[in-house]
């Protein structure tokens, strides 16, 4: 499901730069824009919000006093070009505090942050890795693919090529709808035509990941989350 955004800003190339990076990241949505408090408020009631970025110096009512009115607010992530609020939005329980002008660097480093802390819940019980499989059709027959044998998937116009360790199927599916069935498994979309199983991959740059001899290139919109990924992943 896509993280649904709420922008609140009175600035207008504020906004734009704030889409501009969101749209590198595909789990997100921007829902609508807001030029103030009350706007923002009013969407507040109608939509479900996940996230809010909030600037602070706007017009009839500031970024702080707005979301100190909210009883129980979606997560919050303040934009401002003033330093010295940043203390009034740490007291109310902010995800980050990001100064003007936003650079994408420190912009997905506050994403990151909001995931981490999302993530934070009962814990689900594992699915033993026997049970981790998926069903796909491919002409008239049905296959059974264990997960841990998904090496990646290569989508090719209306089909995909699913690459597993000792077989190819080719099937008439969406590379996007691939993703999606994937995603509980915490394979990661490197480019508009590839999706990776992380545990196969052997190496990897800022341009491509290695999966044994075969090289997969990094897509442009794709690099700075899942450089991230992969570093935290090595790292952790």
């Amino acid at each position: 499901m896509k993280i649904k955004c709420l922008l609140v800003d009175d600035e207008p190339l504020a906004i734009r730069l704030l889409e501009t990076h969101l749209e590198k990241l595909d789990m997100f949505e921007v829902m609508a824009s807001c030029n103030n408090a009350i706007k923002a408020l009013e969407m507040l009631r109608t939509e479900t919000i996940d996230l809010i970025f909030l600037d602070i110096k706007m017009p009839q009512i500031s970024g702080i006093d707005f979301l100190k009115t909210l009883k129980n607010p979606p997560a919050v992530i303040v934009t401002t070009a003033y330093r010295e609020y940043a203390l009034d939005g740490y007291d109310l329980d902010i995800i980050d505090y990001l100064l003007k002008p936003i650079t994408f660097d420190r912009f997905f480093k506050a994403i990151d942050r909001y995931l981490r802390t999302v993530q934070i819940q009962p814990a689900v019980p594992a699915i033993p890795v026997a049970d981790q499989y998926i069903h796909i059709k491919s002409g008239g027959k049905f296959y059974k693919l264990q997960i841990e044998d998904i090496l990646y998937v290569e989508s090719l116009k209306d089909y995909i090529t699913i690459h597993c360790s000792h077989q190819k199927i080719v099937a008439k599916y969406k590379i996007s709808d691939m993703e999606s069935e994937l995603k509980p498994f915490r394979f990661l979309r490197i480019h508009r035509s590839f999706i990776v199983n992380p545990q196969k991959i052997t190496a990897f740059t800022v341009h491509d990941v290695e999966i044994g001899q075969k090289e997969i290139p990094i897509g442009t919109n794709y690099k700075e989350y899942v450089f991230q990924t992969l570093t935290n992943n090595y790292s952790g």
